[in-house]
């Protein structure tokens, strides 16, 4: 999936502030309910992201990941100059610390890029689900470990039920689910990256930046595949041609509309809004690819569905203290 942005630095109007001079009421709840479906259109294409990555079959994981990085690139630099916002790739790679943050953000991205076309590409959907249900409570855990910041007794709560989970999935498996786990983490680490590397800039420009960081990707992995025989894109018609050139649309399309939800929406909402994504892949897992479900894989994705109702009752609960903490100041 890999185009959400962590939600450290997502700045978004509460439900409770007030409209803007000029502005009335109505219009400001107009914007939030197109806001909303707006975002939730973003996170229903991340859902059904899988059928795109099937459909781009015989291509492998790889190259599925190399292609996404050039033509996301070249869709990029096109919405950039039709946006006239090139100022703002300059202002991405702008200090150091912008470069330092955009290189371990594109490292991050394409581990989860690979591990994601690797998941539909091997048949493991539901991994892919499980990764980013998890997902938000992973994102909690790297703030207490690198950022120092505090749990709620709530939090603590679900990060434990998921870790038992976690060791259901395992135990039922025999294995460590560790397709669903690097996912989880490699985009955690991704939105760590996004946090720590400054104001944030406009997620055109950014994902552009990324995108140039990872460019000798690109064509050292073009290179490789084509000296190896396993190039498909250009060698299996035009369909297919167009299917993976459609990475770029596929990528960019779902952050543009995220980006424009986020400046509306409440991230409180956002917040809940997340699950669209991991609930469409566990069904297309389920109902399309037809991944086997045994008693114990459904015992533990209850209990990560458990996890997750009290770390979203909990972020409600803390999102409502808030707001009356502003309204009283």
């Amino acid at each position: 999936m890999a185009g959400r942005v962590y939600s450290g630095p997502v700045t978004t109007r509460s439900s409770s502030s007030a409209p803007p001079p000029g502005s009335a009421d109505g219009t400001s709840s107009s914007a939030e309910a197109s806001g909303l479906a707006v975002g939730a259109g973003a996170y229903a294409i991340w859902g059904v992201l899988p059928l795109y990555m099937a459909a781009t079959a015989p291509a492998s994981a790889m190259e599925i990941v190399i292609m996404r990085i050039g033509f996301s690139l070249l869709f990029c630099l096109l919405l950039l100059a039709v946006l006239r916002r090139f100022g703002d790739l300059r202002a991405a790679l702008g200090t150091r610390r912008r470069v330092v943050g955009v290189v371990l953000a594109a490292v991050a991205v394409a581990v989860n890029w690979l591990l994601y076309a690797g998941s539909v590409t091997s048949g493991h959907v539901l991994q892919a689900s499980l990764g980013y249900f998890i997902n938000p409570l992973v994102n909690v855990a790297l703030g207490v470990l690198l950022l120092g910041e505090r749990m709620r007794r709530a939090q603590w709560a679900a990060v434990a039920i998921a870790a038992v989970a976690v060791l259901v999935i395992t135990v039922d498996a025999g294995q460590v689910p560790w397709i669903g786990l690097g996912l989880a983490f490699s985009f955690g680490l991704y939105g760590l990256a996004k946090k720590r590397a400054g104001a944030p800039v406009h997620p055109v420009a950014s994902m552009t930046a990324e995108t140039v960081v990872l460019l000798p990707v690109f064509v050292g992995g073009t290179i490789g595949l084509a000296a190896t025989g396993t190039l498909t894109t250009g060698l299996h018609g035009a369909a297919h041609f167009w299917i993976m050139a459609a990475s770029g649309v596929v990528t960019a399309v779902p952050l543009i509309m995220f980006a424009t939800a986020a400046r509306t929406v409440p991230l409180s909402v956002l917040g809940i809004l997340q699950y669209i994504a991991p609930i469409g892949q566990f069904l297309l897992a389920v109902t399309v690819f037809g991944e086997h479900m045994p008693a114990g894989r459904w015992i533990g994705f209850g209990l990560i569905w458990l996890a997750l109702i009290v770390f979203t009752a909990d972020h409600l609960a803390a999102a409502r203290a808030q707001r009356r903490l502003t309204r009283r100041a």
